[in-house]
Parts: structure tokens; sequence; C-alpha cells
């Protein structure tokens, strides 16, 4: 391994881990905490995009449902073009720059902020 790709491995692993309090849960901090490898980190990344795709799936539902019936449509056209930019945000850490700790820690917190991003926007459209 060059000394840069090194210093890009560490530097990614020192921002995923300062990331990961404001996105990651409790369940996953544990799980990580007892992770040896980076399968196992990837596994415990999963788990919480797992949780954090029913949590918006949960919101979504209370959300569109509680609007008038002439906000849905758009609504629903905005959350087809965040689908769409969910589907391809966070795939730099798949490029192997940031190395297998990037794929395994970075990406995972990455989506964990997109979600939980989401979840507090029609959370915050919910209570208005």
């Amino acid at each position: 391994m060059t000394v840069l790709r090194r210093i890009l491995s560490i530097t990614a692993l020192a921002a995923a881990s300062a990331a990961m309090p404001a996105h990651a849960d409790t369940a996953y901090d544990k799980c990580v905490a007892k992770g040896v490898t980076n399968i196992d980190y990837s596994t415990c990344g999963a788990a919480m995009i797992d949780r954090l795709e029913a949590s918006l799936n949960a919101t979504w539902k209370s959300v569109y449902g509680g609007l008038p019936a002439e906000a849905k449509p758009a609504l629903l056209a905005e959350q087809r073009l965040w689908l769409a930019y969910k589907e391809k945000s966070c795939a730099v850490y798949s490029t192997g720059v940031f190395g297998r700790e990037g794929q395994v820690l970075g990406s995972f917190t990455c989506r964990a902020k997109v979600l939980t991003d989401r979840i507090a926007d029609l959370e915050d459209l919910g209570s208005g």
C-alpha cells in the first residue's frame, strides 16, 4: 500500500468514526465495538441501514397519509427524485480511494446521514 493510500485510508477511517455519533444508532455503536473484521463492520452497517430504511418508510407513511390530497402529488414527485439521489449517494466510498475501511465504515455512515436527513425533513413537513 502506498503512503498516500495509507494516509487516505486512515483519514477516511477517522472521518467515518467522527461521523458515526451523529447518524449512527446505539445498536450500531455496540455492534461495531464488538466487531473485529471488515465483514463484522459491514454487517453492523447493513443492519443500521435496514433500521433507518424502516424508520424512513414509517415516517413517509405517516406524513404522506396526513397531507391534504392537493399536496400529495408534489411530495410524491419529490420523493421519487430523492430516492434516485439516495441510490447514487455515497458512491465515492466504493471507489477504493478510501480503502476497505471507507467501504465498510464510511459508506454506511454516509448513507445513514442521507437517511436521517430525509427522515428529519419529512418529520418537519409533517409537523408543519
